[in-house]
């Protein structure tokens, strides 16, 4: 048997002599390869449904919108950039678009801020999850059975509305309620006006003489509850009496000028005494509607102030044009903050115990261990939270369309409901429209950018 030598022509290759596929090219006959390929193959079909419906729901509106935005309202015409021109040439859009910066930087903040109050407060309570699933609550509610709860919470009646009957509630415990507005003599009545919203009697007053000062126009709910059928005054020794009491008679009957058994004496009436323009005496109608004032009084025309009959304080109007963003605003919150708290509750858990009972042991007292160690441990999650609640802002809508009445919609104007005002009814242009759209589509990219860039910065982690 003969062998080739090193160099004779016979001699192979050390690198043909190497087993198949371990030569470092790709093998296409490879078991494995075909394996890889088989399971590209399934994966893609398993996604293909998905990427059809995301092409048809999201990518084919997007493109068709932005081809939309660049024709007039008919569709037929080109109008190049006149529609991006207008969203910043109309009034209404320009409000929409303030106002959607408002909700931008408030509505997030509040949020997250309450959140995050309450995560750390629920730890350091007894009832801490109690309270949790009480905050949380309102997500469970929808943005319309919200808007409704909040359109009556804002009525701006006292006895309907929540808010104004609080506010209300606080106000006359501090000043003074109005007495009977509205309330005014007839002409045949001794009272004549007076400037200003008073009444003053027609002739001076005299002593020993009792005074009638009927009045009508108090409606039955204005009426004290207390309130006493009206008697004719005592005559009293250098003093000036009278009786002022509601000159109308239930059902009809009685006489003018007269007190009858059913009429009321109007409690809490003031009555001044005036005598060359300085008020000299006064005095407030007891529960029958008498009076007294004392003999200085003699001589003196009596006044009744115009403070009897100005309108009760109603509270605050919510949902007027100055207020209507704030309101709307305060029914984001009520809703979203839960939802804020329940994320930062699940990050503060995660927090290693051991800084914070260090930074404790070397002295730190509760608001510099919140706010040196605490907060900045938690800066992803209050990330997230925040990034996630803007992106929701951008697209509010159910809650101006329903809580903003026809008169303020307007002033609570925003670019959602803007887009809907301007892509439906009669007078639709879906030209503006589009050009809306493309602008929440711009305005919520560079968020989600920064979304996307955070949650790979936290994964490479």
């Amino acid at each position: 048997m003969t062998t080739a030598t090193a160099g004779g022509a016979d001699a192979v290759p050390a690198a043909d002599k190497r087993p198949p596929g371990r030569s470092g090219r790709p093998d296409p006959t490879s078991p494995r390869r075909s394996v890889t390929g088989t399971r590209k193959i399934i994966a893609t079909l398993f996604l293909l449904p998905a990427l059809v419906l995301l092409g048809a729901l999201v990518v084919y509106p997007i493109v068709y919108s932005v081809y939309r935005s660049f024709f007039d309202q008919a569709g037929t015409g080109f109008a190049g950039l006149d529609n991006y021109k207008t969203l910043f040439t109309d009034d209404t859009i320009r409000t929409a678009v303030k106002n959607n910066a408002i909700w931008v930087v408030f509505a997030p903040t509040i949020s997250t801020a309450l959140g995050l109050i309450f995560a750390v407060l629920t730890e350091r309570i007894r009832w801490g999850t109690a309270f949790k699933l009480i905050v949380f609550m309102p997500m469970a509610i929808s943005m319309l059975a919200a808007g409704i709860i909040f359109r009556l919470v804002y009525d701006q009646a006292p006895e309907r509305g929540v808010a104004n009957a609080v506010w209300v509630g606080v106000h006359d415990t501090f000043a003074d309620s109005a007495g009977y507005p509205k309330a005014h003599p007839l002409p045949v009545h001794p009272l004549k006006a007076g400037g200003g919203g008073s009444f003053v009697t027609k002739a001076p007053v005299r002593a020993g003489v009792p005074v009638r000062l009927p009045l009508v126009g108090v409606a039955p709910a204005k009426m004290p509850t207390d309130a006493k059928p009206a008697k004719a005054a005592p005559t009293e020794s250098g003093k000036v009496t009278g009786t002022a009491w509601l000159d109308f008679t239930k059902g009809g009957g009685g006489k003018p000028n007269v007190v009858d058994a059913k009429e009321l004496g109007l409690k809490g009436l003031k009555i001044e005494a005036v005598k060359d323009g300085q008020v000299v005496g006064s005095a407030t109608a007891s529960a029958d509607g008498t009076f007294t004032l004392p003999a200085s009084a003699e001589g003196a025309l009596l006044r009744l102030p115009a403070s009897n009959f100005r309108e009760p304080y109603n509270g605050v109007e919510w949902l007027g044009p100055s207020l209507v963003t704030p309101g709307i605003i305060g029914s984001y919150v009520w809703m979203w903050a839960g939802f804020a708290m329940v994320l930062i509750a699940a990050g503060l858990a995660g927090l290693p115990r051991e800084l914070l009972e260090a930074a404790r042991v070397d002295g730190a007292n509760e608001w510099q261990v919140f706010r040196r160690i605490t907060v900045p441990m938690l800066a992803p999650v209050l990330a997230v939270v925040l990034v996630t609640l803007m992106i929701n802002v951008l697209k509010i809508f159910d809650l101006v369309f329903i809580i903003a009445p026809g008169s303020s919609q307007d002033d609570a104007n925003v670019l959602a409901l803007q887009l809907y005002r301007s892509s439906f009814g009669t007078d639709a242009d879906l030209g503006i429209g589009s050009a809306i759209a493309v602008l929440l589509l711009l305005l919520v990219i560079p968020v989600m950018i920064f979304n996307i860039r955070r949650i790979r910065k936290e994964g490479r982690r």
